[in-house]
């Protein structure tokens, strides 16, 4: 009998530990979800764990309104947390007004930052006029600026000719630089024409120039066909020098 009472003693123990751990990590599971944000009841939360989850959403409202978050609640700030945010506020803002004047709210500038942000647009303004943006506006632009930048396109446009490149607008062009710049693509030409390049306008060569272009082609075969090269061409005059050379005893 006594023994039977101690198993039942023992037992009654065990289930009351059982709900005992059980009640433990219910209250665990409950600040867990109180700190992920989750469902949670914080009745169930001490004193002390009620305390420090108060100062943790304190911390996180003030980070989410420092950051612009939408989660911010205005409410729980401060006297002093809602001047800072709103400091920070206006510092972002005058940040974006510098670097993407489009998407800022100018009407919150100061009359010295909106100078600043106007000059920096201003600057960036001639900067994409100067080099050739599509949105430069000119209308922002000064008479002496503009002449600068009418300069500078001209000048970027006498460049795209005498490289020979597409964008080349040869109607903008004077007279004397017309006429260097047709000196360039003849002097291109030849080049290509002696380097033996497919670009080459044998057309466009005078006839001292179509000599010294064949006398290059003939050294080119000569050397090709010197080498055994596959690309030799046995017929011309460059093979029958290399036949020649070949059979010459070597000293």
């Amino acid at each position: 009998m006594r023994r039977l009472v101690t198993i039942s003693v023992a037992l009654a123990c065990l289930a009351g530990a059982s709900l005992c751990w059980a009640v433990v990590r219910t209250k665990q599971q409950n600040l867990a979800n109180c700190l992920d944000g989750f469902g949670s009841n914080q009745s169930l939360l001490t004193p002390t764990q009620a305390r420090q989850f108060a100062d943790v959403q304190r911390d996180k409202n003030l980070w989410d309104c420092m950051s612009g978050y939408l989660e911010c609640n205005h409410s729980l700030l401060t006297p002093a947390e809602a001047n800072e945010v709103a400091a920070t506020a206006r510092r972002q803002n005058l940040l974006t007004c510098e670097t993407s004047p489009e998407t800022c709210d100018k009407g919150t500038l100061t009359p010295s930052e909106a100078e600043e942000v106007g000059k920096i647009e201003r600057d960036q303004n001639l900067a994409n006029c100067e080099t050739g943006s599509a949105i430069c506006d000119r209308s922002l632009v000064s008479p002496a600026q503009a002449a600068e930048v009418n300069h500078l396109q001209h000048e970027e446009n006498l460049l795209a000719c005498e490289t020979g490149q597409v964008m080349c607008d040869s109607s903008q062009l004077t007279p004397a630089e017309a006429s260097a710049v047709a000196s360039s693509a003849r002097q291109r030409n030849l080049l290509a024409c002696e380097a033996g390049d497919d670009s080459c306008d044998h057309s466009l060569l005078s006839a001292p120039e179509a000599k010294e272009v064949a006398e290059a082609g003939h050294e080119r075969d000569a050397l090709t066909c010197e080498a055994d090269n596959a690309g030799c061409n046995q017929s011309s005059p460059g093979a029958r020098q290399a036949a020649v050379s070949r059979s010459k005893p070597s000293s």
